[in-house]
């Protein structure tokens, strides 16, 4: 295989332009790790259908896997928890459990760590290896522990990282505790999403540290968070920008399946909505839909002749809201001891009377107790989740 020196400076160059990379450090870093040798055994292209395509190094031109590992996008590297690319020739359908994050997000979310010479940090999801690698550049192996809950991928990335020339902290085991005997730690940095920030990632980072996470349980509508550790045990910050990653397997929410019309079949009201619910394909009103309503999953299907259907379920507190539209006017039936939509659409109005102000104006903070959300002063722009 060629010496792919050329496509990663070509990759800094690019992620500069983009304004993604402005650290001279982590210039060096990228131009340094080859991506190529995390991507082993190989990844699943998508293809028309929802199905995916495997292509592994052996069995591909070298110029083309190599414009593969190079491309900005996330690739996909296991299917449904198990399947990797080497173990089928053929086209296969699936779910990705892991993958290697498209640079852009991976080097805007290191830059945004702030890392200085010395740092240690700890890595919730080690996937592929490759923003570990980075990351031991930047820092030194002896600073950087990952850690990753399967067993496979860790193995994978370990190998890889060897053959980059690094030897790091690898955990495996539950992707939401660290390493003890490597704690405290300067900077948590998350490369899965969660629906909250475990408490354990707060008692192992030093106070005056920096814990980085996606938050969110919806595939989009989702936010990268950035809070500082307290004194007194306690995490604040803001939300810095949208961010969207895989759930981590502790916290991923199981999807509503089976007969959705026995699911909505006994409703406690009906009434027309005062927005549309389309609303919550926009990405910020999707991030308010999930703190109005944490559990909640928004449920798209279409009956035997086409009519789409929309809905909101909450599994854990066994509440619905259906939606049917005609003539553009929408009707929602709610059923349960939540009424889901009535939460979610008061924050949307308040939302709205606000100016609808940017997801960077959400501020939060995270206490062994709860979490709590705020954008401004006003009451119902305000959402404590109690930590079970």
């Amino acid at each position: 295989m060629s010496d792919t020196a050329p496509l990663r400076r070509a990759l800094a160059d690019r992620l500069e332009n983009a304004g993604v990379l402005v650290t001279p450090a982590w210039r060096a870093a990228v131009e340094a790790v080859p991506r190529e040798k995390f991507l082993n055994p190989g990844v699943f292209l998508p293809v028309d259908g929802d199905r995916w395509r495997p292509v592994t190094p052996s069995g591909t031109d070298p110029a083309e896997w190599e414009e593969i590992a190079y491309r900005e996008e996330s690739l996909t590297t296991q299917l449904d928890g198990h399947l990797t690319a080497d173990q089928v020739s053929d086209l296969v359908s699936g779910s990705p459990t892991s993958s290697s994050t498209t640079p852009v997000t991976v080097l805007g979310m290191i830059e945004h760590l702030d890392v200085a010479d010395g740092h240690r940090v700890l890595e919730i999801g080690t996937g592929t290896g490759y923003s570990s690698a980075l990351m031991c550049h930047r820092l030194g192996a002896d600073n950087v522990t990952t850690v990753e809950v399967d067993p496979e991928v860790a193995e994978r990335a370990d190998v890889a990282l060897e053959s980059a020339g690094f030897s790091t902290w690898t955990v495996t085991g539950d992707g939401l505790l660290g390493h003890p005997r490597r704690a405290p730690y300067d900077r948590v940095i998350a490369t899965c999403a969660v629906r909250r920030i475990p408490h354990a990632w707060v008692r192992q980072t030093k106070p005056g540290g920096t814990i980085l996470t996606t938050l969110g349980s919806w595939g989009y509508g989702t936010a990268l968070a950035k809070v500082t550790v307290g004194e007194d045990g306690t995490a604040e910050g803001q939300i810095i920008d949208r961010s969207s990653f895989m759930q981590a397997r502790s916290q991923a929410i199981v999807p509503v399946t089976g007969d959705l019309s026995a699911r909505t079949a006994y409703r406690d009201s009906e009434r027309e909505a005062k927005l549309p619910p389309t609303i919550l394909t926009g990405w910020m009103p999707a991030f308010l839909a999930q703190l109005s309503a944490p559990g909640a999953q928004l449920v798209r299907a279409a009956t035997a002749d086409g009519t789409q259907l929309l809905f909101l379920f909450d599994p854990e507190r066994e509440s619905f809201a259906e939606f049917v539209a005609e003539n553009d006017v929408w009707t929602v039936r709610q059923g349960g001891p939540v009424a889901l939509w009535d939460d979610i659409e008061r924050a949307l109005i308040a939302w709205q009377d606000s100016g609808c102000p940017d997801i960077t104006d959400v501020q939060l903070r995270v206490t062994k107790a709860s979490h709590t959300y705020w954008i401004g002063g006003s009451p119902e722009l305000r959402w404590e989740h109690p930590l079970a």
